[in-house]
């Protein structure tokens, strides 16, 4: 049966960036395999197919067991079953399921890493993976399982499990066994060769699955968080003088600079920005943008560097080299660099959270002329009262979310695997903060645009243009109202939003 989509992106040894792979996987179109890439894929097949002929000596992996057993020896006849027991013993993730976006990234992240032919994966593995991408067959994975260090073992299993007929997976928004969708989309299970299990569980695919979504939904809201400010700070009655260029030549920090230009970009125009102001200066958390939203896109700059790098290299083990005639046994699944970072932009996101909830702090306390908590008739009304206490209970949850995951490691495999990363933690941790992140935001859009109801002039033309769009969606409370029906829809609001690559990864990619 073809596929559900036409094949219009062809995967393989080219660089894959993270604006590349998010408008692939936004638009919803097909996975094909390049021609290179089927030719390393065959080429390093055939290589190892006559390696294990030619020289039976005990490869890890291959012809040996895993971890702590890899000195007890496979004979020839059993070299399948030793790949198909390693995935079915290794499918015992536990917890929450894990979303289907990220799932999705997963398979493509898996194709990729592959198709650079050093893994010694068959070319019909390759294929049965990009056609359960095209015909949206997504295994049933789970979020704890893995330590991030050889490789995302279980939560992989489970996305390998359904390429043999057996597991779960949900497939045309029903959760079905993978041998009936299989059958439905017209795919048959496969039976694995030498390596094939090894390379399939080996990788890092879960931790920059789940990164891509943390790291994308991170610039967005670097970029949003300096729009939601300029909103702010117009409410707030705040002076444009910190955002003075001058002050950041002087440091130029490249994040500092950019936030700063921002700044001074959204409230062009602005004659509630260009009034008199009765005070001479305003609180660190409108004062200090810059420095605070500039220093979570420095953080942010260098993860995306991390994330690009990793999810253009090849990390299963061991490693085939063709042409030096080499199968060298590394450790390129272990995840360190991947938990550091993750656990930095996990940082990077809550200090914006932070700084977000003290704004929306001080718009409702009461202060330059506003009412407090932001309705008509405060007492009779609550207004925007609890909506500052939910923020303030996810900034504090954020920073529990914070605790490194990358400075524990827990010994495994008796012994054989003494040092791990706790990559895969740091990575649904973040994913955690990062959507958090933007609950928190989202509360302070709707106090800050409450606010402006209050002054008599006008903020900037694109500020304005831009709150007709969400009091659409979030009207100007007038009396108390079910304030959380508001949250999740300017959440929603945010989510739809588009804006520009340009402005997105400007700087960072």
């Amino acid at each position: 049966m073809a596929p559900t989509k036409t094949p219009v992106f062809s995967i393989g040894p080219e660089h894959l960036t993270l604006p590349r792979l998010w408008a692939f996987v936004q638009s919803g179109k097909a996975l094909a395999l390049s021609d290179e890439a089927v030719k390393r894929i065959e080429n390093c097949r055939a290589y190892l197919d006559q390696k294990v002929v030619d020289h039976p000596t005990p490869i890890y992996g291959i012809n040996t067991g895993f971890g702590s057993l890899y000195n007890i020896s496979i004979d020839g006849r059993d070299l399948a079953a030793l790949q198909e027991n390693l995935v079915r013993s290794h499918a015992c993730g536990a917890g929450g399921e894990v979303p289907a976006e990220v799932v999705r990234l997963m398979l493509l992240l898996k194709v990729q890493s592959l198709a650079y032919g050093h893994s010694g994966i068959s070319l019909e593995v390759a294929q049965l993976l990009v056609a359960f991408y095209n015909h949206d067959i997504l295994p049933v994975v789970y979020e704890q399982g893995s330590l991030g260090a050889s490789g995302d073992l279980a939560p992989l299993a489970h996305l390998s499990l359904p390429l043999l007929g057996e597991g779960w997976v949900d497939y045309k928004g029903e959760r079905v066994l993978a041998i009936d969708a299989m059958k439905s989309a017209g795919l048959k299970p496969i039976q694995l060769q030498s390596k094939e299990g090894l390379a399939l569980l080996n990788g890092t695919q879960f931790m920059t699955a789940y990164m891509a979504g943390n790291v994308y939904g991170l610039h967005k809201l670097s970029y949003l968080a300096d729009l939601i400010a300029a909103v702010s700070l117009d409410a707030y009655d705040g002076r444009l003088d910190p955002f003075d260029p001058l002050i950041h030549k002087v440091r130029p920090h490249q994040g500092q600079e950019e936030s700063a230009a921002r700044i001074r970009t959204f409230l062009e125009g602005s004659a509630l920005a260009t009034r008199a102001k009765k005070h001479v200066q305003d609180p660190y958390s409108f004062r200090c943008v810059p420095q605070v939203h500039g220093a979570t896109k420095d953080a942010l700059r260098y993860v995306t560097g991390v994330f690009t790098t990793e999810i253009n290299a090849v990390t299963d083990n061991p490693t085939i080299f063709p042409e030096e005639d080499k199968i060298i046994s590394g450790g390129n699944f272990h995840g360190q660099t991947l938990a550091l970072a993750q656990d930095m932009l996990a940082i990077a996101a809550a200090e914006l959270a932070n700084i977000s909830e003290r704004r929306t702090y001080l718009l409702l306390s009461g202060q330059r002329e506003l009412p407090p908590f932001l309705v008509a008739r405060p007492g009779l009304n609550s207004g925007l009262m609890i909506a500052q206490y939910t923020a303030a209970s996810i900034v504090s949850q954020n920073k529990q979310l914070c605790t490194p995951a990358s400075v524990d490691s827990v010994v495994s495999s008796n012994g054989q695997e003494d040092h791990v990363s706790m990559g895969a933690n740091a990575a649904t941790k973040a994913y955690r903060v990062v959507d958090n992140l933007e609950t928190v935001l989202a509360i302070e859009l709707i106090t800050a645009s409450q606010a402006l109801f209050f002054r008599q002039e006008k903020s900037a033309p694109f500020i304005e243009s831009f709150l007709e769009n969400l009091r659409e969606t979030v009207p100007f409370i007038e009396k108390d109202r079910i304030i959380s029906e508001d949250i999740a829809a300017a959440k929603q609001f945010l989510q739809k939003l588009d804006v520009e690559e340009e402005l997105l990864f400007s700087g960072s990619v």
